[in-house]
């Protein structure tokens, strides 16, 4: 089977390239780098050509409101008319848990447009929604610090580490289309602001975490399960613990 991979170099997407190749699939890891470009079109027509499905993970380069918003929207009908001209049977897209419970986020409002887009393609899809990956805690620290403290909101968080989202990603994509939405988590459940206080004690960074209600995330306020899933999910096995063990024994 062949799959094209957008976004296939990122965080994400190498590990999911790696994974279907070992399945012995042919797999085109797609991205500007490699000459393929969703919002130009460059490349696109021939990396998509034969391809049976398509997994799109790839994210804007900024995350200002505006800025986000085009690159979602761009891409997506850069891609849906390539997609439909090369018979793409599945479509598979990464999107975020909460999308539409935080309208305030404009990165969120952004993910909520490329989801309409999708749906709106006719191509069978599937959209995987995650929570938020351990490997993004320290950035999420650093966009919430003021100084030597770190504000966050106690709403539930529920991080997910990479090496649990590239295989579920990799499954989904070999399966049939859901013409839905897929949830995916991690095994762990806290307040936000404990989890992120538990990363930075981990890393051996001093600053001090400070749960604040009014703290926003990325413009967006965090209320109790804003950014964790309310219905079944499929938890990832990896738990924050381990994620930082592995963490600490690479560093």
């Amino acid at each position: 089977m062949k799959l094209v991979v957008i976004g296939g170099t990122g965080l994400i997407g190498s590990k999911t390239v790696a994974i279907l190749r070992q399945g012995g699939h042919e797999v085109v890891a797609a991205s500007p780098k490699s000459g393929v470009n969703t919002l130009t079109g460059e490349g696109l027509k021939e990396a998509v050509a034969g391809a049976q499905v398509v997994i799109d993970l790839a994210n804007s380069p900024s995350f200002e409101d505006n800025a986000v918003l085009e690159f979602f929207e761009t891409s997506g009908r850069t891609l849906f008319p390539a997609e439909a001209t090369a018979g793409v049977r599945h479509h598979v897209a990464l999107s975020i848990v909460g999308i539409d419970r935080t309208p305030d986020n404009g990165y969120f409002r952004a993910k909520v447009a490329q989801e309409k887009l999708i749906v709106s393609s006719g191509i069978p899809y599937t959209i995987i929604r995650a929570t938020q990956f351990m490997e993004f805690l320290g950035g999420i620290a650093d966009s919430s610090a003021d100084g030597s403290v770190v504000r966050l909101a106690p709403g539930l968080f529920q991080p997910i580490a990479a090496d649990d989202v590239a295989p579920i990603v990799a499954e989904v994509a070999l399966a049939a289309p859901r013409n839905g939405i897929v949830e995916i988590a991690g095994p762990d459940r806290a307040p936000f602001n404990e989890i992120v206080d538990r990363y930075l004690k981990a890393v051996g960074d001093p600053r001090k975490v400070v749960s604040d209600p009014e703290a926003r995330y990325f413009g967006g306020l965090v209320e109790e399960r804003s950014l964790v899933p309310l219905g079944e999910a499929r938890l990832g096995r990896i738990a924050l613990d381990e994620w930082l063990r592995r963490l600490k024994a690479r560093a």
